[in-house]
């Protein structure tokens, strides 16, 4: 295989699509049922709190991709705070490990999912669905960036109409066959608020994808930024506003009993099937599939301009312009989680694997700005990332105490 780069081909649209896509993809089709069980009536709060919890990550990650435009972000931020030193180098990798493991990780819970949805329109055994769209899916990212994420775009433009109409109709669902417990919505507990968060917090995954990208997008400086803090913010608000409406239309019990919890919203809220809504749904996870294999792979790429052991990995294809052995080994990877793990399990060693990355990224921040140096072109103060390793770290602990 021919040693290459990667090519720059990405603007804000299709990074901001691809951000969105993969957050929309992992949570509100597949979790927001496990959300809505949790606790009830106060779902849509939990995925705002959520959302709130990682903003001062987003913010240090959007300087810090800004300073170091970089492949493999996490690592390389790292290895910049921590040096050439051996300590300095282990932590780089282990955490580039993390990073990669998270992404195939994502990929294999959604994936799952996904099939979950596809099962009620077609009846094939889950194992033998996850391996074509897994096979397709790891195709896809090896033919070409742009091409991924245009078919990213798509996808999501797709997920996000299926939302609407899920939305709109659980808004409009009659009186009678709303939730009982919107009405007198009584507290849940510590424990039950706790694993809500940790898996609405899982619903937020993929703005830390989108670093990755950052050696294949034009002008990275200005373009990241952006297209990070848009992804979150529509993100949220689309968390809060179909929740909100699922949980209107259905009891939260009920919905965290199904393994198609918006379909269920439709059919409860119009009376008619959903099998539209299904394959939507469908979309949507293969979104957030493809957008987690990309990202892994480009982890891998990353890690090997560095580290001789993952040296292998950093090598563009001459046509693709993708790192091609390391997006099959990342494919791979995920069909082995996604045909052997449960769905809830997966999301729970994600969202505590990621909370401990986001602490050592936030502190990572810190030490470089103490450090000084030239402004760059997007810099938050300096309590923003002490927020926000503060709340990641007080999410894993909460997590762990309840």
């Amino acid at each position: 295989m021919a040693t290459g780069g990667l090519k720059r081909r990405l603007g804000f649209a299709l990074l901001t699509f691809y951000g969105v896509g993969v957050m929309i993809g992992a949570g509100i089709y597949v979790l927001v049922g496990a959300v809505a069980g949790a606790v009830g009536p106060w779902a849509p709060i939990v995925f705002v709190v959520a959302g709130l919890v990682v903003l001062p990550t987003v913010l240090s990650y959007a300087e810090l991709c800004v300073r170091i435009p970089e492949s493999a972000g996490e690592a390389a931020y790292l290895r910049a705070a921590g040096g050439e030193t051996v300590a300095g180098r282990l932590l780089s990798v282990a955490v580039g490990m993390a990073v990669a493991g998270v992404g195939i990780t994502s990929a294999a819970v959604v994936l799952q999912g996904g099939v979950g949805y596809l099962r009620t329109l077609l009846e094939l055994p889950a194992p033998v669905l996850i391996c074509a769209l897994g096979s397709f899916l790891t195709l896809a990212a090896i033919v070409g960036v742009l091409e991924s994420l245009i078919l990213a775009a798509v996808f999501t433009l797709a997920e996000v109409a299926g939302l609407g109409v899920v939305g709109f109709a659980g808004a409009l669902a009659p009186a009678a066959e709303a939730s009982e417990s919107l009405v007198t919505p009584s507290l849940p507990g510590v424990s039950g608020v706790a694993s809500a968060i940790l898996l609405a917090f899982f619903a937020f995954i993929g703005f830390e994808d989108m670093v990755n990208m950052v050696e294949e997008t034009r002008d990275p400086a200005q373009t990241m930024p952006r297209a990070i803090i848009a992804a979150l913010a529509i993100t949220a608000a689309v968390y809060a506003l179909v929740s909100w409406a699922a949980i209107k239309a259905v009891p939260p019990a009920e919905l965290a009993a199904s393994a198609s919890p918006l379909v269920l919203v439709y059919e409860r809220a119009t009376g008619q099937g959903a099998g539209f809504l299904a394959a939507i749904a469908v979309v949507a996870a293969l979104n957030g599939v493809l957008a987690q294999i990309v990202m892994a792979s480009r982890v891998l790429y990353g890690l090997g301009r560095r580290e001789a052991l993952f040296a292998i990995f950093h090598h563009g294809h001459p046509r693709f312009g993708t790192p091609v052995l390391a997006t099959v080994v990342t494919g791979a990877c995920v069909l082995s989680l996604a045909l052997t793990m449960p769905l809830v399990d997966l999301a729970f060693i994600v969202s505590f694997v990621l909370l401990g990355v986001f602490v050592a990224v936030n502190l990572a921040l810190l030490v470089l700005k103490r450090r000084g140096g030239p402004r760059p072109a997007f810099a938050v103060p300096v309590w923003v990332p002490a927020l926000g390793a503060v709340l990641s770290f007080v999410t894993i602990t909460g997590s762990l105490i309840a």
